[in-house]
């Protein structure tokens, strides 16, 4: 006969950790050339959000796709950056254009109900930060690394909307 164990829950764990949503953009697999061989590792891009309008970025290598990821998520986790989102839309406030290198993005808000037309990793990155309406295009390079971070950048560059004054 089994007996079923009772786990005792404290609310004080769950009001420390916010729900963070976690998406795996890439897995690579790596090698580097050593004087027996080959030493075989996985390289992990990460993206954490907590769908609120915070969002972070991470590359990380290991020796196996299990400790890529986590490490890949916990080092994102403490590179959240945070990013304003506007009305009901949950869009960006203003156009922005970023050219990065090789990486050369543009990011434009839209209006509710237009959803994510924004392509390849950069969707990724738009899911989890909260994003619901904008309008994207990656202009330069395919490698996903590069995009990610000058989009990063260019998130990091907007500026908070002007509250109006009524009269």
């Amino acid at each position: 006969m089994v007996k079923k164990q009772r786990v005792a829950k404290t609310e004080d764990n769950n009001a420390e950790e916010p729900k963070l949503l976690q998406k795996v953009v890439e897995i690579k697999r790596v090698s580097q050339k050593t004087k027996g061989g080959n030493r075989l590792g996985f390289s992990c891009l990460a993206v954490v959000g907590d769908g609120e309008g915070s969002v972070g970025l991470s590359y990380s290598r290991a020796r196996d796709v299990l400790s890529a990821i986590k490490k890949a998520m916990r080092k994102a986790k403490k590179k959240m950056i945070s990013v304003p989102l506007v009305g009901e839309a949950r869009t960006i406030p203003h156009r922005i254009e970023l050219k990065q290198r090789a990486a050369h993005v543009l990011l434009k808000p839209a209006p509710e109900g237009t959803g994510l037309i924004i392509g390849g990793a950069m969707r990724a990155l738009a899911e989890v930060a909260g994003i619901k309406n904008i309008v994207g295009k990656n202009l330069g390079t395919r490698n996903k690394k590069s995009t990610l971070d000058a989009t990063i950048k260019a998130l990091k560059m907007i500026k908070e909307p002007h509250e109006r004054i009524s009269q």
